[in-house]
C-alpha cells in the first residue's frame, strides 16, 4: 500500500484524534484504538485517505479546504450513489457513513470500507501485464460500464439524482463555466471548442441512465488474479444522462496525444499490444447493452470528453493557485489545457466510427477481437493435446456401461479435463459477460469444439446448460442467480430445459398444455414434457419448464406462457424414460428424457421474469443457442469431410482410388462449398447478434438454423457413403454424427417453421425497400 499512499500533505491535514472520537461514537472503532492516517497519492479532486486501526481499515473522502468552484466536490452525492449501487449488488466499496459536521475534520466527508485485496493500474497502458490479460481487463471494464448504463434508476431510488434529458447541453455549459471560472489566461482553442460543441449537440439527447462521469481504468479495482472489476471508485462526477458520453470518456485514451505526458496515467494507447481497438470496445459495449454498434455521433462525445478533461486540468491548476490542490504536480496541468483543446477540435471534425453496411459486414470480414484470437488458439491447443487423445477412453467407457445406469454419469477422464480447462481459463466461453468474448469470437471456438461430441462439456459450454445459463444471466433474479446460475457457471451442477410435449404438435409452441397455476405463495405445475436433454445426468439439479399460465381471455397467443425453475428432486417430478435417437440413448449428453410433472409445487419466487413472459425469454435464449449449435455443426462437418477424404485416398475400387471416381470428387467439392457457405452465413449471424441484437438478427438466425442442419446432414451422408458399411457401424463416428445432424433439423423448431419465418421477414424487407423507392 505504501506505493499508493503518502504522508498527509500539509494543506489537507486534520485532527486524527477528533476523527477517532467521532468514529468511536458511531461504533466503527474503539476509543482505545490508535488511528493511522495516510493520503492517497493519486486523485486530483476530493482528497482521499487510508484510515487504519489495528483491526480494520477504511477509506475517507473529503472536500478540499478553502474556496471551491461552484457545484464541485459534492461528497454527499458520492455517498448517495455508492449506497444505492452497493445495495443493488454493483461493485463499489461499501459506504459506511456521511458526516456533514465540519467540526470533526474541518470539511464534510464520508467513510467507506477499504477494498484490501485487488489491483489498481495507475498507467492505462498496463505495463507488466500480458497482452491477453490486458485485452481481458479492458473488455471487463467496458462490460461493467455497459452494466452500469443498464441499471434501472427507479429500482435504485435515484430518479431525482440528476436532471435527466439534455445531458450533453448541460455538460457543455457546465464545463464551459468551470473552465471560465478557473482560467488563468485566454485560450482561443477552448473558446472555439465550446462554441462547436454547443452548435453540434446530438439530435437525440434524451436517453437517461446513471453515468459515472469519470470512468477510467485507474478508477477501477480489479480482482487480484482474475480479469474482473471488484470495485468502481470516484463517483464525484456521477449523475444521470447520456450514457454514450460516459462511454466515449472511457475511449478517450485511444486518441490521446503521445507527446502529452503531464497526466501520467493517460499515456497514449497506440501500439500497445493487447489493448482492444475502439471498434472492438464499441462492439462489446453495444452487445452488452443490446444496442446497434453504429454510433454516428461518437465524434461529438469524444470531443466533449476531451473538453471535459481540459476543463478538469484547468481546475486542478486553479486549485494549485489557491493552495488546496490534491496532487503534488498540480502546477504542471496548465501545460495540457491548450493541447487537449486542439486534440478535441481534431476529433470534432472527423468521423471515427466504422458503420456496418446493410449486410452487417465491415472491413476485415468477420474478424475476431485480439482476445478472441488468443482464446481460440488456446482452445485449439487444448483440443489437440488433451481432448482428442481422450476420445478412445471415453468411447470405451460408454461401450462398457451401455446397459448400466453408470452410462448417465460423466466419465472421470472428462471430469479431469474440465478441471484442467478451468485452470487454463477456458471456462464458460459462451457467455460474453463472463468470458469477455463476442458472439463472433465464440462462433469460431464453437466450431472447434464441434469436432468432438464431448468437447463442449469440457469447457462448460454444453447445451442445454448454456441456454439455461443465458436465461438466468439475462432474466433471473438475484436470488435465482445465486442459487442456480452461480453453481452452473462453476460446473458443480447441470440442468435441463423442458419445452416440447408428447401430446401436441410442438412445432407450434403455443399448443403447449403443461399448466402453471398460482396457489398463494407457490406455483403448481402439471403436465408432460419430452426431449428434455441432459435430464439423465445425475448432476442435473434444476429444470427450466415452459408452461401455459395465462387465462383464456389473454389477447396475445404469446402472452400465455411462462418459464419457471423446478428443482428435479421436487415431489411430483418423474423421469419416465430416456428417448432414443435412431436407437441410441445419447447418454454422452445426458440423454433426452420424457419428464412428467404431477402437481409439482414450487415457490412463487421461482418464476423467471414474471408470468406471461415465456416467449420473450425464449427469443432471448434461442438466438445465441442456435448460433452455437450451427457452428458446432460446421466443426462436425469439417471432421466428416476430413474422414471422407482420408477414406477416398486410402481405398481402391475398379482399378483406381475412390477420389479418382468423378462422383466422389464432386462430393468432396460440393461438401467444401456447403461448409464454406454455411460458415460465412453463420459468422454473419454472429456479427449481427453482436451489432444489432437478437431481435434484429432473427432472419439471419433462422437462415443458419436451416442451412447448417441441411449442410451437416449432406456432408456426413456423403462421408457415410464413401465409407460403405463402416459408415453406418460404430467403428467410425459418422452414424452418431448423422443422428446429431438429422436431429438438428427438428430441434429448436423444424426447418419448415424457420422457412416460413424467413419468407415473412424477406417479404417485409422487400416491401420496405420498394416503398423507399416511391
Amino acid at each position: 500500500m505504501d506505493e499508493l499512499t503518502t504522508p498527509v500533505r500539509q494543506q489537507h491535514k486534520f485532527s486524527a484524534d477528533r476523527l477517532l472520537s467521532y468514529l468511536s461514537v458511531k461504533s466503527l472503532v474503539s476509543n482505545n484504538d490508535t488511528l493511522t492516517v495516510r493520503q492517497y497519492s493519486a486523485g486530483q479532486s476530493n482528497p482521499t485517505f487510508l484510515i487504519q486501526t489495528p483491526s480494520n481499515s477504511y477509506v475517507l473522502r473529503k472536500k478540499p479546504p478553502g474556496e471551491l468552484l461552484p457545484g464541485a466536490h459534492k461528497v454527499d452525492r458520492e455517498y448517495r450513489v455508492q449506497k444505492a449501487l452497493f445495495s443493488a449488488g454493483f461493485p463499489v466499496p461499501k459506504p459506511l457513513l456521511h458526516c456533514t459536521d465540519t467540526d470533526v475534520i474541518g470539511t464534510e466527508f464520508y467513510l467507506m470500507e477499504h477494498v484490501k485485496q485487488g489491483r489498481i493500474f495507475r498507467d492505462l497502458r498496463l505495463p507488466g501485464v500480458s497482452a491477453a490479460e490486458r485485452a481481458a481487463l479492458y473488455v471487463a471494464s467496458v462490460e461493467l460500464l455497459a452494466k452500469l448504463h443498464s441499471l434501472d434508476l427507479s429500482s435504485l431510488n435515484l430518479e431525482g439524482y440528476g436532471k435527466g434529458p439534455g445531458y450533453c447541453k448541460r455538460q457543455v455549459s457546465t464545463w464551459t463555466k468551470q473552465y471560465t471560472a478557473a482560467a488563468h489566461r485566454d485560450i482561443p482553442a477552448m473558446n472555439e471548442l465550446s462554441y462547436w460543441l454547443m452548435k453540434n449537440l446530438p439530435a437525440g439527447d434524451n436517453e437517461v441512465t446513471l453515468v459515472h462521469g469519470d470512468f477510467r481504468l485507474d478508477n477501477l479495482i480489479f480482482h487480484p488474479t482474475e480479469a474482473r472489476v471488484i470495485a468502481v471508485l470516484d463517483w464525484e462526477l456521477s449523475t444521470t444522462g447520456q450514457p454514450l458520453a460516459d462511454f466515449a470518456y472511457f475511449l478517450m485514451p485511444h486518441y490521446w496525444p503521445s507527446n502529452l505526458n503531464v497526466i501520467s496515467t493517460m499515456g497514449s494507447l497506440k501500439g500497445i499490444e493487447g489493448v482492444p481497438s475502439v471498434d472492438d470496445l464499441i462492439s462489446n459495449y453495444c452487445r452488452c447493452r443490446g444496442i446497434p454498434s453504429a454510433l454516428p455521433q461518437l465524434n461529438f462525445y469524444l470531443a466533449l470528453s476531451v473538453f471535459k478533461m481540459a476543463g478538469i486540468a484547468q481546475g486542478i491548476y486553479a486549485r494549485h493557485l489557491l493552495g488546496n490542490a490534491s496532487a503534488p504536480n498540480a502546477a504542471e496541468f496548465s501545460q495540457c489545457v491548450e493541447p487537449l483543446a486542439k486534440v478535441a477540435l481534431q476529433l470534432a471534425q472527423r468521423w471515427v466510427v466504422v458503420v456496418p453496411d446493410s449486410n452487417h459486414n465491415i472491413d476485415g470480414l468477420f474478424l475476431q477481437t485480439a482476445k478472441g484470437r488468443a482464446v481460440l488458439q488456446q482452445v485449439k491447443d487444448f483440443m489437440e493435446q488433451k481432448v482428442l487423445p481422450a476420445q478412445k477412453e471415453v468411447e470405451e467407457y460408454y461401450s462398457k456401461h451401455a446397459q448400466s445406469p453408470q452410462r448417465w454419469h460423466t466419465p472421470q477422464i472428462v471430469e479431469d479435463l474440465k478441471v484442467k480447462a478451468r485452470e487454463a481459463g477456458l471456462w464458460n466461453l459462451f457467455l460474453p459477460a463472463v468470458s469477455g468474448l463476442s458472439q463472433l469470437d465464440y462462433a469460431y471456438i464453437a466450431e472447434e469444439t464441434g469436432r468432438c461430441l464431448f468437447a463442449p462439456e469440457v469447457f462448460n459450454c454444453q447445451a442445454p446448460d448454456t441456454g439455461n445459463m443465458e436465461v438466468l444471466h439475462m432474466f433471473g433474479s438475484e436470488e435465482q442467480k445465486k442459487k442456480w446460475l452461480e453453481p452452473l457457471l462453476r460446473g458443480e451442477i447441470r440442468s435441463c430445459f423442458c419445452m416440447t410435449e408428447p401430446d401436441v404438435a410442438s412445432s407450434d409452441a403455443t399448443n403447449m398444455e403443461c399448466t402453471l397455476r398460482r396457489d398463494e405463495d407457490n406455483y403448481v405445475i402439471h403436465g408432460k414434457k419430452w426431449w428434455s436433454s441432459g435430464a439423465g445426468n445425475p448432476q442435473c439439479k434444476v429444470a427450466i419448464v415452459m408452461c401455459r399460465s395465462g387465462s383464456p381471455d389473454v389477447s396475445s397467443r404469446h402472452g400465455q406462457h411462462s418459464m419457471i425453475l423446478v428443482p428435479v428432486d421436487t415431489p411430483g417430478v418423474k423421469l419416465v424414460r430416456p428417448l432414443t435417437v435412431f436407437g441410441q440413448d445419447d447418454a454422452i449428453h445426458g440423454g433426452h428424457f420424457e419428464v412428467h410433472f404431477e402437481n409439482v409445487r414450487v415457490p412463487a419466487s421461482n418464476i423467471i421474469l414474471g408470468e406471461g413472459r415465456g416467449f420473450e425469454i425464449a427469443q432471448g435464449r434461442l438466438g445465441p443457442g442456435r448460433l452455437h449449435h450451427c457452428m458446432r455443426a460446421v466443426g462436425m462437418a469439417e471432421l466428416a469431410l476430413e474422414l471422407l477424404c482420408q477414406r477416398a485416398a486410402s481405398r481402391r475400387t475398379f482399378g483406381k482410388k475412390l477420389y479418382q471416381h468423378e462422383v466422389v470428387a464432386h462430393w468432396i467439392a460440393e461438401c467444401r462449398l456447403l461448409i464454406e457457405q454455411t460458415r460465412l452465413l453463420t459468422l454473419q449471424a454472429a456479427h449481427a447478434l453482436d451489432t444489432v441484437g437478437s431481435r434484429a438478427a432473427r432472419k439471419q438466425i433462422a437462415m443458419i438454423k436451416v442451412a447448417a442442419a441441411r449442410m451437416a446432414c449432406k456432408v456426413v451422408d456423403c462421408a457415410i457413403q464413401v465409407h460403405g458399411g463402416a459408415g453406418v457401424s460404430g467403428d467410425v463416428p459418422l452414424a452418431q454424427m448423422y443422428a446429431y445432424a438429422r436431429t438438428l433439423r427438428i430441434a429448436d423448431g423444424p426447418d419448415e417453421v424457420h422457412l416460413s419465418s424467413i419468407a415473412h421477414l424477406e417479404l417485409r424487407d422487400q416491401l420496405k425497400k420498394a416503398q423507399a423507392k416511391l
